[in-house]
């Protein structure tokens, strides 16, 4: 019932983001570099596990390369840009609330798509976030959930995000992550051009 109501304050929060942004003055946000192709190596011989999830999430995220596709299928920001404790970030957390309030994990569904700001004002897709509400999660389900052979990360509460204890899984399919392509924070990305205007 917690997670149910926790679901519902977040869409509500979603929407009323969402319908902010169209009401404010509008900038352009449109993809900024078209050129993300990654190494064929990055992420594994072909047949390896985290190479399929990868293209999974590739292919299924492609179309939200422009934010603006991502905001219309009912993604909103959340969190501002997210940095990290020492090095690195996560960057912009856009999320759909309806995906977060349910129990199934699914590859070709990201409840967050992420972006990297850039200084021309437009932002970058740089990877996925895969997120279940722990309570949510762990009424169906013995175990963490994992997606294609990853196991999701734990973040308990409180924490710095406000929300109940959830599982989380991270997939930068779109920038090589020289720390891995699966863990929480991104080395080379920043927030320092994050305008929150």
């Amino acid at each position: 019932m917690k997670g149910v109501r926790f679901a519902t304050r977040l869409e509500y929060f979603v929407i009323g983001v969402f319908t902010l942004m169209s009401v404010s003055a509008s900038h352009a946000r449109a993809q900024g570099d078209q050129t993300h192709a990654l190494t064929s190596n990055h992420h594994g011989p072909a047949g390896d596990p985290a190479s399929a999830l990868v293209k999974v999430v590739r292919e299924s995220t492609e179309r939200f390369r422009d934010v603006s596709v991502a905001e219309a299928e009912g993604y909103a920001l959340m969190f501002g840009c997210v940095s990290g404790p020492d090095s690195g970030a996560m960057g912009l957390h856009f999320v759909k609330g309806s995906l977060v309030g349910d129990d199934v994990v699914d590859a070709t569904r990201p409840e967050i798509v992420i972006y990297e700001p850039l200084s021309n004002g437009r932002m970058r897709l740089i990877g996925a976030d895969f997120l279940v509400l722990k309570d949510l999660w762990d009424a169906k389900h013995a175990a963490p959930p994992e997606l294609m052979g990853q196991l999701f990360h734990l973040f308990e509460a409180p924490n710095r995000f406000g929300l109940p204890a959830f599982y989380t899984l991270h997939v930068w399919a779109w920038k090589e992550n020289p720390t891995g392509t699966f863990v929480n924070w991104h080395s080379k990305v920043s927030c320092d051009a994050f305008n929150p205007q």
